[in-house]
C-alpha cells in the first residue's frame, strides 16, 4: 500500500515537465485544504504538519482572512507607493503597537524583509553609529537560514544554497551559532548589527543556550551595535508567544517578519524597528512595488488582530506541550532527539533506520505531511488551528513509521 501511494502520479510528472528542479517536492498534488486538512487530486485527505513553514499559522483558508481578501478585491489590490491607500496606516499601526516599535516598512517576501533589515541596518550605522564609509560589518551564525538571495547566500553555511553563486557579497561574519564568547570576539568598532534567529528553523529547530539571547542583547547595548531578530518562521505565535524572543525576556532593535504575516493567502513581510533605527531610511532609498499594497495590508491588518487577542499564542504553548510530550515518549524507539518550542518541532530520526527523506514518504503515505532537512532529521510546524486529536493522530503515525 505505501509502495503505491508513493508512486509518481502523473499530475507530479506534469508539474515538472517545465519547472526548474529547485525544489524536491514529496509527490503530492494538493488540489484543496481547509484548517490543518488539504486534500489531493484523487481525493486522498492528509494532516498538514508543515503549514507552509509557519506561512499558515493560521490554518489553510481561515474565514477571517479570506473574508478580509474577498472584500479587498472588490475594492482595490494595488496602487504602488506613489500614492497613500485606506488599508494602510491601519495596517503600519497596529503591527507597530503588537511589535512595540515606532516603525514598520512593508515590503513581499521574508528574504526582501532581511535585506531591508541588512540596508538599514548599514545606513544606521554611518549615519548614527559613525562608521566609516565601505568598513560596516554584520555578524550572522553557523547554520543560519535568512533567505536565498546572492546578498543572503554570501553568508550562509549551507554548501547547496551558497556553492557556485559567487562572487559574494562582503560585510558579513559568521560565527558558530550559541557561542556568545565567539559572538563577542567577531564583534568589533565597524559591527552595525547582529542578525540571528532566536530559533534557528532551517537547521532542524535549533533553540540556542538558554541565556544566549540575554546575552547577545546586553553585547549589542554595551556594543552599540543593532540586535536584529529573524523572526520570520519564529515569529506570530509559532512558539507560544508572539516573538520567540519574548520567552527569553528580550526585545530585539529589529524584527524582521514575514511568512505567517499574509495569512497564507497574499505574500507579506515587514521590518519593524524604532525611528531612530528606521527613520534613516529617506524617500528613493528603498522600496518595492507590491510592499504594503492595499490587498497585502487588509489580510495582514486582520492576522495582528488575530494575534493581538492572545489566542493562538496561547493555543500554541498549550497543544505545543502536548506535541513534544507525544515526540519525547519516543526516544529510544527511532528518534534519537527533539527540539523545538511551541507548535515547532525538529525531529532527528536514527540514521541507521531511515533517511528524513524516506520518514516523510512514509508519512505522507500515512496522511501526515511534514518536510525533512539534513539528512535524518525533520521538523512539524502544524498550523496552529490544530486539535489535540490531530497531534496524538499525527505522534501516532509517526510512531507507526519508526515501528516499521
Amino acid at each position: 500500500m505505501i509502495e503505491d501511494m508513493l508512486r509518481t502520479p502523473a499530475a507530479v510528472q506534469d508539474s515538472e515537465r517545465h519547472t526548474a528542479h529547485n525544489y524536491h517536492p514529496l509527490p503530492v498534488v494538493i488540489t484543496s485544504a481547509e484548517g490543518a486538512w488539504v486534500t489531493d487530486v484523487d481525493g486522498n485527505r492528509y494532516l498538514d504538519c508543515l503549514a507552509g513553514y509557519s506561512a499558515l499559522n493560521f490554518g489553510h483558508r481561515h474565514p477571517t482572512l479570506v473574508a478580509a481578501a474577498h472584500a479587498q478585491l472588490d475594492k482595490l489590490t494595488l496602487t504602488s507607493r506613489a500614492f497613500i491607500h485606506d488599508q494602510f496606516a491601519d495596517f503600519c499601526r497596529e503591527l507597530a503597537a503588537l511589535c512595540g516599535k515606532d516603525l514598520v516598512l512593508p515590503m513581499n517576501t521574508g528574504a526582501e524583509a532581511v535585506e531591508t533589515g541588512i540596508k538599514v541596518a548599514r545606513k544606521w550605522g554611518y549615519q548614527v553609529k559613525g562608521v566609516p564609509a565601505g568598513q560596516a560589518n554584520i555578524v550572522v551564525a553557523e547554520g543560519n537560514f535568512h533567505g536565498r538571495t546572492t546578498t543572503i547566500v554570501s553568508f550562509s553555511t549551507d554548501a547547496d544554497a551558497r556553492a557556485d553563486f559567487g562572487p559574494y557579497t562582503p560585510g558579513f561574519r559568521v560565527v558558530p551559532y550559541g557561542d556568545l564568547a565567539a559572538l563577542g570576539e567577531a564583534v568589533d568598532e565597524h559591527t552595525v548589527g547582529v542578525l540571528l534567529e532566536p530559533i534557528q528553523g532551517e537547521q532542524g529547530v535549533v533553540v540556542p543556550p538558554e541565556g544566549y539571547l540575554p546575552g547577545v542583547r546586553r553585547l549589542c547595548t554595551e556594543r552599540d551595535v543593532l540586535f536584529i531578530a529573524d523572526e520570520i518562521q519564529s515569529g506570530l505565535g509559532r512558539t507560544g508567544s508572539t516573538f520567540a524572543c519574548e520567552q527569553e525576556g528580550v526585545v530585539p532593535d529589529m524584527y524582521l517578519l514575514g511568512k505567517a504575516l499574509g495569512g497564507g493567502i497574499v505574500p507579506v513581510s515587514a521590518v519593524a524597528a524604532d525611528a531612530d533605527v528606521l527613520g534613516v531610511l529617506k524617500p528613493g532609498q528603498h522600496g518595492s512595488t507590491f510592499g504594503g499594497n492595499p490587498l497585502a495590508c487588509a489580510v495582514a491588518t486582520e492576522v495582528v488582530r488575530l494575534l493581538a487577542t492572545g489566542e493562538f499564542q496561547r493555543r500554541s504553548a498549550a497543544l505545543g506541550e502536548r506535541l513534544h510530550a507525544g515526540l519525547r515518549g519516543l526516544i529510544g524507539k527511532g528518534l534519537v532527539a527533539v527540539r523545538g518550542r511551541g507548535l515547532w518541532a525538529g525531529l532527528d530520526i536514527d540514521p541507521a533506520l531511515m533517511s528524513g527523506r524516506e520518514a516523510c514518504e512514509r508519512l505522507m503515505a500515512r496522511g501526515v505531511l511534514a518536510k525533512d532537512t539534513h539528512g535524518s532529521t525533520i521538523r512539524l510546524a502544524p498550523p496552529l488551528v490544530i486539535t489535540e486529536e490531530e497531534i496524538d493522530h499525527a505522534v501516532a503515525q509517526l510512531a507507526a513509521v519508526l515501528a516499521g
